[in-house]
Order: structure tokens, then sequence, then C-alpha cells
């Protein structure tokens, strides 16, 4: 069975894997159809992924295909298309027990922790699959995409008339637009990237977008809210420098939400957080809820998937065409893998 592994950052090999046994009790055989590309995977391909571990099969956005169920599974039936869940908790420990299996303590994440989905079929507990009878398989893999946005508006808490600012609008920060925008909020969307925020302009109507570099970021915010600045901000970057600087960018009594990742140590003037009595809170992974809500946001057209996806490859080509995804310049919102 085919399949490709990260053997540590930037080296892919394509291997051959046993075919999967029976699926047992709570558990279901998949196929991937479709795999999207994250920035999780751009992040273990560069070495920039704090909870990535090599060697590591990756994919965790997937849109797949049931082939077999174990005998005690009844959510899910052969043939029935599915998003996966990717979060592997234990359902016991501290943050379990209060439903945030999100943050649980010994968390797996496929395609991060654990092998994911860049394989022909796989194994997989039944209870992290959420069927569609309508969606596609590209659809499907960004479910997981959006369920990242939609935990991050969530831990943000806007209302509508707030203003809110999302730094960063690759796809982790567009997810969030997508929620934050069904809140009623006034939103801003600020990146280093002129194409990213021309694409904000005209798939989204994005009044405010501001392009950052030039140390003029700070005028152009208070600008767009009347110089108050916002009672939201959600980071979505990944980046040191941003996660450093964005607490300048709220309001009083503001939220600054972490979405993205780094590696490195986020640092900032105390006073900057004490004296505004901000709240700085991390947004990690999803809920299981988000799941189903998407997945019906999606069939009734609330959401549009199919303006994101920029790029596809295919399994054959994927390992001479990642590189390619890990750079801005080249215009990828997301990239999926055909892998069926």
């Amino acid at each position: 069975m085919r399949a490709i592994r990260l053997e540590q950052p930037r080296e892919f090999r394509k291997i051959e894997l046993e075919e999967p046994a029976p699926p047992g009790p709570g558990q279901a055989l998949v196929r991937t159809h479709r795999m999207g590309i994250c920035g999780s995977d751009v992040g273990g391909y560069l070495g920039k992924m704090p909870f990535f571990r090599y060697p590591r099969i990756p994919g965790h956005e997937l849109g797949v295909e049931v082939l077999q169920v174990g005998p005690d599974v009844t959510n899910v039936a052969a043939g029935d298309r599915c998003s996966v869940e990717p979060y592997m908790n234990c359902g016991r420990c501290f943050a379990c027990r209060r439903g945030r299996g999100n943050c649980c303590q010994t968390l797996e994440v496929i395609g991060v922790m654990a092998d994911g989905g860049l394989r022909d079929r796989f194994l997989i507990r039944a209870d992290k699959l959420h069927r569609s009878a309508s969606l596609t398989f590209d659809q499907l893999a960004l479910v997981e995409t959006l369920a990242i946005g939609c935990h991050a508006c969530d831990r943000g808490g806007s209302q509508a008339g707030d203003d809110v600012l999302i730094i960063g609008a690759g796809p982790i920060g567009l997810a969030s637009l997508e929620f934050v925008r069904l809140t009623g909020a006034r939103i801003t969307v600020m990146d280093m990237v002129a194409e990213r925020l021309e694409f904000c302009r005209r798939v989204y109507g994005i009044e405010h977008t501001v392009l950052a570099g030039d140390g003029q970021e700070l005028d152009r915010l208070r600008a767009a809210t009347g110089g108050d600045l916002y009672p939201v901000v959600i980071d979505a970057t990944g980046a040191q420098r941003s996660m450093s600087a964005c607490l300048g960018y709220a309001a009083q009594t503001g939220v600054v939400v972490y979405v993205g990742i780094t590696t490195q140590e986020v640092s900032f003037p105390h006073p900057v957080l004490h004296k505004a009595e901000l709240t700085l809170k991390g947004s990690r992974n999803a809920l299981p809820a988000d799941f189903p809500r998407i997945i019906s946001l999606i069939e009734q057209g609330t959401i549009d998937t199919g303006r994101w996806i920029t790029h596809r490859t295919t399994f054959d080509r994927v390992i001479d065409e990642f590189e390619t995804f890990t750079r801005p310049e080249s215009g990828v919102i997301k990239a999926i893998v055909d892998v069926a």
C-alpha cells in the first residue's frame, strides 16, 4: 500500500506499507481521497512546527470514504463520505473531563504526532468521522481548516458591531474570517502579501486591509477604527514578531487570540497587557461540535470552499511540488492533494 512519509525536515520519501488490519471495535477503515496541505504540514516540512514528530506520514485535513466498520460502530457505514476530526484525545484527563479534548494532556493529532492520511487506507476511531451525504471530498478535506478558524472565532468572542483585526490572510486567517463575518463584526485584515489582501477584498468584500511591513501599521489601524483599535485581535501568522506586536493593536479591555504557532519566544512589555487589562488566549485545534456545524454551513451554501482551492497536485507529484506550496509568492491559499 502506498504512503508518503516525511523522514525529517525537507525530506519526503515514498514507502510501501502493509494493508491495515480489519477494523476492530470502535474503528473504521477508510480510504483517503483528498488531503489539504495546511500550515502544520508546511511547518513540519520546514522544521518549524513544535508538535511535529519525525518520521511521520502527514495529512490531517482529509476527505475520506468509509470502506469497513467495526462490529459496534453505528455513526458511519461503508460507503459514507466523511471529514476527519484528527484529534486523538484520551477522554480521561483534566481537559477531556471538562469537554476540552482539543487540549488533551496526551493528545495525538494524526499527521502531526501520529501517522496521517497521505496513504491509500488507514484505520481510525469511528467517532472521529463526520459524514455528509452531499459534500464532495474536496469540501470535506477543508472542514478541519475551517474548524480551526471556528474555534479561534469562538475564543475571541466577537459580537455584531465589534471591530475585529485578523492578522495573517493564509488559510487559518481566512478560516477565522469566515466565522467572524457570521457574527456581524467589522473586519480588518492585515498581511505582508498584497495578493492575499486583494483576495480578501475581491472575494469577501473586506473594506479595510492593511499591508504590513513599513512601520505605519498602527496609524492605519487607528484610522480604520476611528482611533479605538480592536476589541478582538486574532493573530494567525505563527510569526514571533507579529505575535509580540499584536497586543499593541488591541483596544482597552480587548481580547488577543493566538491561533498561529511559533517555536520562538513571544515577548512584550507587561504594561501593554496590564494597562489595558487585555485578555490573552491561545486557540488550539477545534471541538467535536464544530465539525457538524461546519458541514451544515457548507451544505447550506453559507460557506463556499470552492474559492479557497488555488492549487492542486497528485500523490505522485506532491513530493516534487511541495516546496512550491511553502512560498507565499506562489499565491497559494489552499493546495489539495488528490490521493485516490
